[in-house]
């Protein structure tokens, strides 16, 4: 602690006279305070041990970053003293009826003040850091409306980033955080397009879905937030291009900043962004409908999911079966000899259907003393618990035998374990038809995968 100690102010716990807690923030709650010897309002995010962040804030100093005052350090009573943002977070004032007064110039201005934020923490601190979990929750508004990112908790100096765990909230998450893989300056970007989303619709990303839910339709599905037909074409090109999964498509936020200026220069863009912003009706029910079509896709993959589960547990019935029937049928006579060995480890994520196939093989003249194959594939039936009328089973499972001359072999494979098995076949009747006669001395061979 004393080598983080001589990079800030340490400010004593006695000297905080706490108030309201104001919302919560990543690893600890965050409460209005006083800090009394400076007579300021401040906000303190209580912890339970001093990580990253204060080393962070203390080297970070820009308009529109939270403003850092110092730490307490006294165990067990960490924190981390902020400046108070009196209009609290964006995500809150979004979510409030003020927000319905929302205009293009409005936003425009947010956007350029999150963007210049970003764009110092990547390319102009002293330190290069990537925030990691830029949202609406962690950006606060000044008394006059300022907008300030905050909330340093999962971030960290972009020296120390070559690979990521996994950190943020979900429906801001790039894909890449998400999987937590390397990651570079442009998953805030990602995040930042949400978050622009965020004031445009004045909604909650992937409202109704749980976190893992918008993982995998993000990351698996490819699927992205709505953005209405009726959006202005260049807010939607620009979300559209922070969203971009690959890391190296995203714009950089200094091209944010001049694709923002751009905009501003645009004198048809105030009419269609205002139109926009206050036909919310309008337009409202793309994002619900998009919604329940998500829902719909992660209920079919749970139904999937169960299914497959389902037939997994009907295949390891069938195996168990084949296991204990491997000896020969009671109806044949034979010798039989088995060799087990292990020859590899099979994994599979996914399995629409498992396959067992049958081919006959026989003699010239196909029979065994005047006995046909049907009966014995009757004999063999319930060996295999199938119906020999329908080769092919509930489940999509195939039966594939093989007859040859003089020789049989049985094998079953599955889960890594191989099991052959000789047998000498005898005499038996296979004969179903008396009018179709088959012969058979053979090799069977049965195989399970």
């Amino acid at each position: 602690m004393s080598s983080l100690s001589a990079s800030f102010v340490q400010i004593a716990f006695s000297d905080i006279q706490f108030h309201e807690s104001c919302g919560g923030g990543s690893f600890g709650s965050v409460y209005r305070a006083r800090w009394i010897s400076q007579d300021k309002e401040v906000a303190v995010k209580k912890l339970l041990k001093i990580e990253t962040e204060a080393e962070i804030l203390s080297v970070l100093s820009h308009k529109n970053i939270i403003q850092f005052y110092g730490a307490i350090l006294e165990a067990p009573n960490y924190g981390i003293v902020t400046e108070y943002a009196a209009g609290g977070s964006l995500y809150d004032y979004l979510s409030s009826d003020e927000s319905e007064e929302m205009d293009m110039t409005q936003i425009m201005t947010w956007a350029a003040d999150i963007a210049k934020g970003m764009h110092y923490l990547h390319s102009e601190a002293p330190v290069r850091v990537i925030h990691r979990d830029l949202k609406s929750r962690n950006v606060v508004l000044t008394a006059d409306k300022v907008l300030k990112i905050c909330d340093f908790g999962a971030s960290r100096f972009h020296s120390h980033t070559t690979h990521m765990s996994l950190v943020g909230t979900f429906p801001w998450m790039a894909p890449e955080v998400i999987q937590s893989l390397p990651v570079s300056e442009t998953c805030d970007t990602y995040s930042y397009g949400v978050v622009l989303w965020e004031m445009l619709t004045r909604e909650i990303p992937f409202k109704g879905l749980e976190g893992l839910q918008v993982a995998w339709l993000v990351v698996e599905k490819h699927e992205r937030l709505t953005i209405p037909s009726s959006c202005p074409a260049s807010f939607a090109e620009l979300m559209r291009k922070c969203w971009a999964t690959d890391p190296k498509e995203r714009p950089m936020f200094k091209q944010i900043l001049m694709t923002l200026e751009t905009m501003c220069n645009d004198s048809q863009l105030p009419g269609q962004c205002n139109s926009f912003l206050h036909n919310k009706a309008e337009w409202r029910g793309e994002i619900e409908a998009t919604l329940e079509r998500l829902k719909r896709l992660e209920r079919d993959l749970s139904t999937k999911e169960q299914e497959l589960k389902e037939r997994e547990q009907r295949l390891e019935t069938w195996e168990r079966r084949l296991m204990e029937r491997s000896a020969p049928p009671p109806f044949i006579p034979v010798a039989a000899k088995i060799s087990k060995e292990s020859f590899f480890e099979s994994k599979t994520e996914e399995s629409n259907s498992s396959e067992m196939s049958c081919q006959i093989m026989t003699s010239s003249n196909g029979e065994v003393d005047g006995r046909s194959l049907q009966a014995m594939m009757r004999g063999f039936g319930d060996m295999f618990a199938m119906d020999l009328a329908n080769p092919v089973l509930h489940s999509g499972m195939q039966l594939n035998m093989q007859a040859k001359q003089n020789s049989s072999r049985s094998s079953s494979i599955r889960k890594g374990r191989k099991i052959n098995m000789a047998i000498e076949l005898e005499d038996f009747d296979w004969s179903e038809d008396n009018n179709e006669v088959m012969r058979c001395d053979g090799e069977f061979r049965c195989l399970l995968a």
